[in-house]
């Protein structure tokens, strides 16, 4: 019984993960090239999401289907995920500029004219 839970979430995640556009936009969002879409993704689509449960949950109070409350819980964690995105893909672009930034700058401080790969400083002798 364990097994077979486990084998059907798995499943799920992945077809989710694979066909939900919320979890592919955020995928893309998640790479070094989407980092700057962050916070223009999030500004849209939560008052989008939003908007979408509160049309859902005004038909369930007119007597719609019970199964749409699923639909708009799935709207509201749409919305979470893309508002917590929103400051994480501003961390996360950052860091890579950082990290980007800080090869080059060592490229160009040469201390005293010495510069690794020249064979010229301290400890290493000319031909």
């Amino acid at each position: 019984m364990f097994r077979l839970i486990v084998n059907l979430t798995t499943r799920v995640r992945w077809f989710l993960r694979c066909y939900a556009p919320s979890n592919i936009a955020l995928d893309a969002i998640r790479t070094r090239r989407g980092h700057k879409w962050g916070i223009p993704a999030a500004l849209v689509l939560v008052p989008a999401y939003l908007y979408a449960a509160s049309l859902i949950t005004t038909l369930i109070e007119r007597g719609g289907p019970g199964w749409l409350n699923l639909v708009a819980l799935t709207l509201i964690w749409s919305a979470l995920k893309f508002a917590v995105m929103a400051p994480v893909s501003v961390g996360l672009l950052i860091r890579a500029c950082l990290a980007e930034r800080s090869p080059r700058r060592r490229q160009q401080f040469v201390p005293m004219g010495y510069a690794p790969g020249r064979g010229v400083g301290p400890w290493t002798t000319l031909p």
